[in-house]
């Protein structure tokens, strides 16, 4: 199989053909500019050695520690592309701890409920129990019938798990080659301390796509499809006829195996005539086109060195794409996380959940019901769009894509997917 990267273009000097009066986020992050192949999209081979080169060895998101408010609470995390069902819980001391929901006895699923509180966790086949506080074997109905059994042995199987700023992560790897710190490196350092507010409201929204779960990361990862194909609903806010046309970023970069780009704000933008619901609703008390909440609280995450590194005054929103496939955005008015779980080359399930503040008023209700509603429009307009997308690619009529600058995390995603793939140790595919 060819590289996913192939190499810089260059012309008779030497110097790189893509050269730009302005910034060029790709040469920075020192990617090379040539055509990438469009196989990791389209091959089932690659997509089952992606399951075990990256999703078995990497850190991957689980959930949030709001998920588990006390002691004993728990919740069951559904990870398809590594055939797992993960039970996460909460000790008495606080520790996080995650485990196969799997029973020792016959294999079944031990907890069937999503989420809960319970000081141990009975398998509904033959009512072994297990402890809610480490998983340890606590009872087997009939004991003395079995042959030399060791309950100490015979526990939940434990999964490596950790935390990072309230984020939960575990690792299959049954000892993980690096730890989540090494895992998230520069990213982890650079976004420390921001402040995260309005954990117990969300919207979901989930969709279940006839695409490859990167179609739909990079439907997220680069605006510059925004005046095409949102021109109604995204592109009044964030490209300008003049100023910006086609959304270029303000800044894009590279943190490791991790990357952000913070999107342009048209600073004109107001409701259409037309809109009349949008006129009524909008700037008040929320953070914009896309901003659920324009509280202190917002305010202290716009204020974070690494939000809008370049602090321009045009910014809307910053978009970062930890990898595989998690984001955490951030915006005037809060932030959103998003998930890109793969169940087959060409089919993804994928979970948005925004995070808004309670309302305070019938207006303020308005206001989120418009601000949901918005998320939805432009989710139906990428959703289709890669489901066409992935129809293409499987045509074989294209074997590369040619990526502009603002395609950079595009771009990058792809170069670091490829050390995974080629790197028999993690720690050189974190290099």
């Amino acid at each position: 199989m060819s590289a996913v990267i192939d190499k810089v273009e260059t012309g008779t000097s030497g110097t790189p053909r893509h050269q730009m009066a302005e910034e060029c986020f790709t040469l920075d992050a020192g990617l090379p500019t040539g055509p990438v192949s469009v196989e990791p999209y389209r091959s089932p081979e690659f997509f089952e050695r992606e399951r075990e080169r990256v999703f078995k060895r990497a850190w991957l998101f689980a959930g949030r520690i709001e998920q588990l408010p006390e002691h004993d609470s728990y919740f069951v995390k559904e990870i398809l592309i590594c055939k797992a069902s993960v039970l996460i819980t909460r000790s008495k001391e606080g520790k996080v701890q995650a485990f196969h929901n799997v029973c020792s006895h016959r294999g079944n699923l031990v907890v069937n409920k999503p989420c809960g509180r319970a000081e141990r966790h009975v398998c509904r086949y033959h009512n072994w129990a297990y402890g809610g506080k480490d998983g340890a074997l606590l009872g087997i109905p009939d004991q003395k019938h079995f042959f030399d059994v060791d309950k100490k042995s015979l526990g939940l199987t434990p999964i490596a798990c950790d935390v990072w700023e309230g984020f939960i992560f575990v690792n299959f790897q049954k000892q993980p080659e690096v730890t989540l710190a090494e895992f998230l490196g520069p990213f982890g350092t650079t976004y420390a301390g921001i402040p995260y507010f309005n954990l117990d409201e969300t919207i979901v929204i989930q969709a279940d796509f006839k695409a490859n779960w990167k179609l739909i990361a990079d439907a997220f990862a680069e605006p510059y499809h925004v005046p095409s194909l949102h021109p109604a609903t995204l592109a009044p806010g964030f490209a300008h006829p003049e100023d910006n046309r086609y959304a270029r970023p303000l800044s894009a970069r590279a943190h490791g195996i991790h990357r952000h780009f913070s999107a342009y704000g048209n600073p004109h933008y107001v409701p259409a005539p037309t809109s009349k619901v949008e006129s009524l609703v909008y700037i008040q008390d929320t953070g914009g086109v896309l901003g659920g909440d324009a509280s202190e609280n917002a305010q202290g995450v716009m204020n974070h060195p690494a939000i809008n590194p370049t602090k321009n005054p045009n910014w809307s929103a910053d978009v970062t794409w930890i990898f595989p496939n998690f984001n955490i955005d951030y915006s005037t008015g809060g932030f959103w996380i998003h998930e890109f779980w793969p169940v087959a080359y060409n089919r993804t399930q994928w979970t948005l959940r925004i995070f808004i503040p309670k309302t305070a008023s019938i207006r303020h209700r308005l206001q989120l019901e418009h601000y949901a509603s918005r998320w939805a429009e432009v989710v139906l307009e990428d959703v289709t769009n890669c489901e066409r997308i992935q129809l293409g690619l499987e045509s074989g009529a294209k074997d590369h894509m040619v990526l502009q600058d603002a395609e950079m995390l595009i771009r990058h995603n792809l170069w670091v997917l490829d050390k995974w793939m080629k790197a028999d140790k993690v720690a050189d595919a974190l290099k």
